[in-house]
């Protein structure tokens, strides 16, 4: 890609890239960006369009039987609004920098658009800034505790087959404020659990083989949060700690995984912890946000 920039650096006989990202307002880029759509457009003909989506994966359809995982997506909603999980339906896109600002991961890893937008990636991260909007507005509410299904869109390449850059899942999140003795984060822990088994015993016909806990830096006295939620979970769930899992800093506390077998194979099927982002936003930090997502396409895709 920098080989790419230079040449076009060379082209114009400046820095673009410093020009665009630095100097210009966000309004302006969207003007600049905009018009140069419109003129790329402009043209372009229907033969192009043809040629150019055998080679674009990202617009292709995924493998999938669609009767069957939105049957399954809908089943999912009800178990979980019945968990006290209100259903939300998100916008395809989300704010420009949603998932690069508050998660830290590499925008070019993400679909960015016009209007200050780009492809939604991640439900969780747009559920973090609904929530904190709310939380603003009404700094006294409780917990909140949302769920959807949703298409994400991710731009680095899977080789593998059946996978696309598209893919459906199905998230909860849990958000509210430190009441001490880390009761926001048990309780929160153990409601995702009971989602978790549930969705996959009623929706899928698949048990829930463990939870595996994973310690993460970043929680204020984490090994006193690991110990009161080990003790919290263990009398209800399944549950085992990874003490030697590959550090990750997208996470803060304690990351989880749900373990199911498939022949014989265990599979990750579901992930989620504790992460910053209504802290970030609020600039609050007792604020507490904690996510869960279940691969729901690749479930159906098993059966």
């Amino acid at each position: 890609m920098q080989a790419i920039l230079d040449k076009i650096t060379q082209k114009a006989g400046v820095d673009l890239v410093q020009l665009l990202a630095d100097q210009l307002t966000g309004s302006e880029l969207n003007s600049l960006l905009l018009e140069v759509f419109q003129r790329k457009t402009a043209q372009m003909k229907p033969a192009d369009l043809l040629r150019q989506y055998s080679t674009n994966r990202f617009v292709q359809p995924a493998e999938a039987d669609v009767l069957q995982l939105r049957s399954q997506e809908l089943h999912a909603l009800h178990v979980l609004k019945e968990l006290a999980f209100a259903p939300i339906a998100l916008s395809p896109v989300s704010l420009l920098g949603t998932s690069a600002v508050l998660g830290t991961v590499n925008q070019k890893k993400i679909i960015s658009a016009t209007r200050g937008t780009e492809v939604l990636s991640d439900a969780t991260n747009a559920m973090a800034i609904h929530i904190a909007s709310q939380q603003k507005q009404h700094p006294d509410q409780q917990t909140v505790k949302y769920c959807t299904t949703h298409r994400h869109v991710r731009t680095p390449p899977v080789e593998i087959k059946g996978y696309s850059p598209h893919f459906a899942i199905a998230c909860c999140v849990s958000a509210g404020m430190d009441t001490g003795s880390y009761a926001f984060e048990i309780n929160a822990v153990i409601d995702h659990f009971h989602a978790i088994q549930r969705v996959l015993r009623e929706v899928f016909g698949v048990a829930v083989s463990y939870f595996k806990l994973q310690p993460r830096t970043g929680y204020p006295q984490q090994e006193h949060l690991l110990s009161a939620i080990t003790e919290a979970t263990r009398a209800q769930f399944p549950v085992t700690i990874d003490k030697d899992a590959s550090p990750n800093a997208y996470y803060q506390g304690i990351q989880y995984k749900a373990i199911i077998d498939h022949q014989g194979m265990e599979i990750a099927i579901a992930d989620g912890g504790f992460v910053n982002w209504t802290q970030q936003l609020l600039e609050n930090k007792k604020a507490r946000y904690f996510i869960s997502g279940l691969g729901t396409e690749y479930l159906s895709k098993l059966q």
